[in-house]
């Protein structure tokens, strides 16, 4: 695919952890070095982003600096058509990316205070930066999509493309495999879960007598993500919740007022607002999950591997039992069979599987079913015991027509979109102020276009 898009994701992250030493140097010997439209390239940007290619150990062939500086000239291009034809992004949308972007860059930083003091400047002027920098990416992303966005390509024109391509020149697919499951989770007590609220309600009052949420918080808090903040989520739109929480959460009128026990999927939580801004939220809270004892850890695990006895043995299909019986609700429905989260296909390449499931189904014959083992649902943070069946199975080739159709529609939809968008780069160099320092005119541009 054409290689504009890997900028417009790069440029965020290099402007925000390129070393504060470096940022400062190119202060010193910044300057305007071209001028698309109105919109100007300054030599520190290509600084920020040499300097985050080289730490990320780039092996790029050519002149990097001149690959960058080529990447922000068509950055601001698609800029400048995005003012002529008024696309906008939503402020909501932009500032929700910020916020979501500057509590992983915190998580990483290790403390706010330390951030700040590795970018040296405060958080509110890295929040400031980030905006703009968030806005045009939305901005270039939504030009892009305008510009390819009606690219269709039907079977016939699909099939023509496969006849004449080399057979060599098709790519190669990997393995692939068809997996269908049944889980379950162990069932919890009902005095695990009065004990869990108990432990909650004694927080509360705690909290009301003067206590620290935030440090709370640190203590228990079961939610990995959070704990170490102090239970703070950041600034959140109710849709970026879920229903339970959010339903709590947005109902709290007074700052540092605890809620009362919401239960989720994840658990138990208690909530506390922080901040409000029109239609977003900041809340921090400490989540407690009841556990379930050894004695229903077995019993999940006897009851699933009967379960699988019962299937093999022909008295109920695999489809039925994971409707009937599958706690994923993703899977259950449709059979259990599992959903490529990558590209919403039933098919998984190997790196794609998890690694617990894989070992499972190389031992398979196609249409097998496993023995009960057990897997950890990452997001929930819950252990659960589930059973697979391989589907299908089908081994590395030369893509073809019959089993590869969908891939060989990407290839050709891609292959349409790249010449569309660079017949449109050649058009709008040629309609565009383009003014490029005498300094940079020796790069060896892809696109020839922007000298005049």
């Amino acid at each position: 695919m054409f290689k504009v898009r890997p900028i417009l994701i790069g440029l965020i992250m290099a402007a925000l952890f390129t070393p504060a030493i470096v940022r400062s140097q190119s202060n010193i010997i910044d300057e305007v070095i071209a001028v698309v439209g109105d919109n100007p390239i300054l030599r520190s940007d290509i600084e920020y982003q040499y300097q985050q290619a080289i730490m990320q150990g780039s092996n790029f062939a050519g002149d990097l600096k001149c690959h960058i500086f080529e990447q922000l000239l068509l950055q601001k291009l698609l800029l400048e058509q995005a003012k002529v034809d008024s696309i906008e992004v939503s402020e909501n949308m932009v500032i929700t990316h910020v916020d979501r972007q500057i509590n992983e860059f915190i998580n990483r930083a290790g403390s706010r205070e330390k951030l700040e003091e590795w970018l040296n400047k405060p958080l509110f002027q890295i929040k400031q930066e980030q905006r703009e920098m968030v806005r045009n990416q939305m901005l270039t992303q939504q030009m892009q999509g305008k510009i390819t966005g009606d690219i269709k390509v039907t079977p016939a024109e699909i099939r023509a493309f496969y006849r004449r391509t080399p057979t060599d020149s098709l790519p190669m697919v990997p393995a692939q495999f068809e997996v269908q499951q049944i889980t379950v989770y162990p069932r919890v007590e009902l005095d695990e879960i009065e004990s869990v609220k108990a432990r909650l309600r004694e927080f509360q009052r705690q909290i009301n007598e003067g206590r620290d949420f935030a440090t709370l918080a640190v203590l228990y808090s079961e939610d990995p993500g959070t704990a170490a903040r102090g239970g703070e989520l950041g600034f959140m739109a109710r849709a970026e919740l879920v229903p339970e929480f959010a339903q709590v959460a947005f109902n709290l009128q007074d700052k540092n007022r605890v809620s009362k026990i919401v239960e989720t999927e994840f658990g138990f939580h208690i909530i506390q607002l922080i901040d409000r801004q029109g239609d977003r939220i900041n809340v921090r809270h400490i989540l407690l999950k009841p556990k379930p004892n050894a004695e229903a850890i077995k019993e999940a695990q006897v009851r699933i591997d009967s379960l699988a006895n019962i299937i093999r043995q022909g008295t109920v299909s695999f489809e039925e039992a994971a409707l009937r019986f599958s706690m994923d609700k993703d899977s259950r429905a449709n059979g259990g069979i599992m959903v490529n989260p990558y590209n919403q296909s039933t098919k998984f390449e190997i790196q794609q599987i998890a690694a617990s499931i894989y070992r499972q189904i190389e031992k398979l014959e196609v249409g097998d079913i496993s023995n009960a083992f057990l897997m950890k649902d990452e997001r929930l943070g819950k252990d659960y015991f589930t059973i697979v069946k391989l589907r299908s199975r089908i081994e590395p080739h030369r893509a073809n027509i019959r089993d590869d159709y969908q891939l060989l529609q990407t290839l050709l939809e891609n292959q349409k979109s790249e010449a569309t968008f660079k017949r449109w780069i050649t058009k709008k160099q040629q309609e565009t102020y383009i003014s490029i320092s005498p300094n940079w005119v020796n790069c060896d541009f892809e696109f020839k276009g922007w000298l005049k």
